[in-house]
């Protein structure tokens, strides 16, 4: 009860700090003037990925490289069945977005190469992770890029994502300060009750990793798509999915591998990272072919994760 507990409010306190966090930056990027579209594409990016990042890293330190990794793995498959199948269920989710093809095209390289370095490796080392940061960093760059030559309507609209931000200096302060200070908390917290939680269940970090961290860090993105979706304010975008899954591979296990290189269980070379495949190549189809997923499709994603998640097991 006490691991389950302490799992518990790392996750909180992950998803509140993480919040806090990107509001307390986007408001003071605001104050010094920075150019919106750096402000959506890095600080808000940036800020969303940090729930997962901080807890891959504590993870890597605390020597239980199954939970840096089975978080990532495990987060971009549930952004694909969970994000997307839920909503689904309520209101139907137009998976057609324009100029989405080359961030898909970005998105199935990192997986592949991903998948590369674990295969030929027995495990991700420090030169992979420098390798996956350099691919985010150009990714980002051609972003910024495209977005400028575009013109000023296709600049991400980051206040749809990062609402009631704080106006006073000294709150905007709090707010960083409380932000950067919770993440290592609720990091710590999670990797704790999830290691315990593990040895009492008789499964491995990495089983924990790819389930119960994963779905956990994935919450924040579950509940607005649920939410957009419930108050019929429209379809959830699938360019936050196919962002999310690119950011999980070159940011998080990019950073976590480069301070300190992990060892992969053969389980996830195996099954998981395949499974992870499967799933960014059916956002792949879902976009290509402009096919909208109604509430047939949502039950079949979840019933497919949840098929997912007992095979794990």
């Amino acid at each position: 009860m006490l691991s389950i507990l302490t799992l518990i409010a790392g996750l909180v306190v992950l998803v509140f700090a993480g919040d806090y966090l990107v509001r307390g930056a986007v408001a003071l990027a605001e104050k010094l003037s920075i150019d919106p579209l750096i402000i959506g594409l890095t600080i808000v990016a940036f800020g969303t990925s940090a729930p997962e990042l901080f807890v891959s890293l504590q993870a890597a330190f605390d020597g239980v490289s199954g939970i840096a990794i089975g978080n990532v793995v495990g987060s971009n498959i549930a952004n694909v069945l969970l994000v997307l199948g839920a909503p689904a269920l309520l209101m139907t989710i137009n998976c057609r977005e324009n100029g989405i093809g080359k961030s898909l095209a970005v998105m199935i390289f990192m997986t592949l190469a991903l998948m590369a370095m674990m295969a030929l490796g027995d495990g991700l080392s420090r030169l992979d992770g420098a390798l996956l940061l350099a691919m985010i960093g150009l990714y980002l760059a051609w972003q910024i890029k495209a977005a400028r030559s575009c013109g000023q309507d296709d600049i991400p609209d980051y206040h749809e994502e990062v609402a009631d931000l704080p106006q006073e200096t000294w709150k905007t302060a709090v707010f960083i300060v409380g932000g950067l200070i919770g993440l290592p908390i609720g990091a710590w917290l999670t990797v704790e009750g999830a290691s315990h939680l593990a040895r009492m269940l008789g499964a491995t970090e990495t089983m924990i990793g790819l389930t119960i961290v994963a779905i956990g860090t994935s919450l924040p993105e579950l509940v607005t798509s649920v939410m957009a979706a419930w108050r019929k304010s429209g379809a959830v975008a699938i360019g936050n999915v196919v962002g999310s899954n690119v950011f999980n591979i070159g940011l998080i296990l990019g950073a976590t591998a480069t301070v300190l290189p992990l060892e992969v269980d053969t389980r996830i070379v195996r099954i998981d990272i395949w499974v992870m495949l499967a799933a960014s190549l059916l956002i792949v189809a879902l976009a290509h072919w402009n096919v909208p997923i109604k509430k047939l499709g949502g039950a079949a994603m979840l019933a497919a994760f949840a098929a997912y998640i007992l095979s794990v097991f």
